[in-house]
């Protein structure tokens, strides 16, 4: 759940509803991701059960298929999805820091340096500082991050359950049933983006058929983004008590206690703004714009310091977990031999530093929104490959223990290919721009495996 929670539910709300444009369909984005990470996370049950150690997807990926298709995953994960994720949520960090100290505000008055397409703000300073620090924290080792990781978690379920109560109980005037009237009329925005680069409100048309599928998997990669982080704790399987159980029952729960806050988040947001100023909040600051409405002019800060709390907690659960798939891919000789050694703490050290390295270059772009097509595409995309694994490896290997099993199997986990397969697919021919990016990283991922298996045979000759 820490590590779900992060930015995403506070933002993506706004170009959620820009794409869908009606009430009915925005919960349906919700609901559908929903379904879908759940279905993930009990079908994943079994699959930890098998293999309760560390390196989780990666483990499953190498077992199922071959040690190929676990390194390009391992490599995906080094190059943009878990290092990207660490990136966009240090960034959602200072750029809601910058509501107490305006030197983090992402303006002109604050670049500390600009050379063509690289402007780097003291905000992106503070979201590597903040990687750092985290960094060094999990370093010391597992109990560290995970303290760390229990009172921010606590902390922002606590206060994202008030904002929720306060938005229903506290509010003037209620929108809902004026939201509700457009229900399942899906519309797309025709706005345009003015000199400031800020979204100006256009008209709606009604849409249908092969655009609303569209508009609808462009929706996903916000509530996908949002939803992504929950196999984390598959990576870290082997410094868990009784991993075998506690992993399958964490993934349950964790999954379905986040989707019923996520969709009750929305229902508030629905209850608290009107349609258009949830597609249009200010720099999409959606939660802002609903904390303004509930609280007044001062619930601003109050939203930013949950925000902060949110992003802080969701990175240490990231960092905390993504170094181990590296360690169990050097383990393989698949990755940078130093990344398989473990300090006097238990923990893969070289491997959080690289990590850290790699996330802190890349929050250097700034570029929060753009990252989310590609990092949605590849998860998504490996995931699928992930559940396929379960059917593989029943014929592979029938009689091998299985503590959980699948939930639903075989009908739930085939939902969820269909389902994925579609979105990858309407998000190549909708949303292109990013998404092809991310899919030819993982194919760079191709002649790099080859290349360090020719090395590893040679330095064994």
């Amino acid at each position: 759940m820490g590590s779900m929670i992060g930015s995403g539910i506070f933002i993506v709300g706004a170009d959620i509803a820009r794409n869908v444009g009606s009430t009915g369909w925005i919960l349906a984005v919700w609901i559908i991701t929903g379904l879908m990470t759940i279905t993930a996370a009990v079908s994943y049950g079994e699959l930890s059960g098998m293999y309760p150690k560390a390196g989780g997807q990666y483990v499953y990926l190498k077992e199922a298929y071959n040690k190929l298709t676990g390194f390009l995953y391992g490599w995906s994960f080094f190059a943009v999805i878990q290092t990207a994720t660490i990136a966009a949520v240090a960034i959602a960090f200072a750029k809601f820091a910058g509501y107490f100290f305006p030197a983090l505000n992402l303006t002109n008055d604050n670049i500390l340096f600009s050379a063509g397409p690289v402007t780097v703000y003291i905000a992106h300073l503070v979201a590597i500082g903040v990687i750092v620090l985290l960094t060094y924290l999990n370093s010391r080792g597992v109990k560290e991050g995970k303290s760390i990781q229990f009172a921010f978690t606590t902390s922002k379920l606590l206060a994202l359950f008030g904002l929720i109560l306060f938005g229903f109980l506290a509010v003037d005037q209620s929108f809902f049933s004026e939201n509700w009237q457009t229900g399942f009329n899906a519309a797309q925005d025709f706005g345009s983006v003015n000199a400031m680069g800020q979204k100006v409100p256009g008209t709606w048309s009604d849409i249908s058929g092969v655009a609303l599928l569209g508009a609808i998997a462009a929706a996903m990669v916000g509530s996908v983004f949002s939803s992504d982080a929950w196999n984390n704790v598959t990576f870290v399987a082997a410094e868990i008590k009784n991993p075998q159980r506690n992993i399958g029952l964490s993934l349950f729960l964790g999954t379905f206690i986040v989707t019923i806050l996520y969709v009750t988040t929305n229902l508030m947001y629905l209850n608290v703004l009107p349609l258009k100023e949830i597609a249009f909040p200010e720099e999409d600051r959606l939660a802002v714009a609903a904390a303004n409405q509930i609280f007044g002019e001062n619930g601003r800060f109050a939203i930013a310091g949950l925000i902060m709390i949110s992003t802080f907690g969701c990175n240490n659960g990231l960092i905390l977990a993504g170094a181990r798939v590296y360690y169990t891919m050097a383990q393989d000789g698949l990755f940078f031999r130093k990344a398989g050694t473990l300090n006097k703490n238990g923990v893969p050290q070289w491997a959080l530093w690289a990590q850290c390295l790699v996330a802190s270059t890349l929050c250097l772009s700034g570029r929060y929104g753009d990252l989310l097509d590609m990092i949605s595409f590849v998860v998504v995309i490996f995931y699928v490959l992930t559940i396929a694994g379960i059917f593989v490896l029943r014929k592979k290997r029938p009689d091998a223990e299985r503590p959980y099993r699948a939930f639903g199997y075989p009908l739930l986990p085939a939902l969820y290919i269909i389902m994925g397969l579609s979105f990858c697919g309407l998000l190549l021919w909708f949303k292109p721009g990013f998404t092809w990016p991310g899919f030819l990283i993982v194919l760079i991922g191709i002649p790099i495996y080859y290349f360090i298996q020719r090395k590893s045979e040679s330095a064994n000759q």
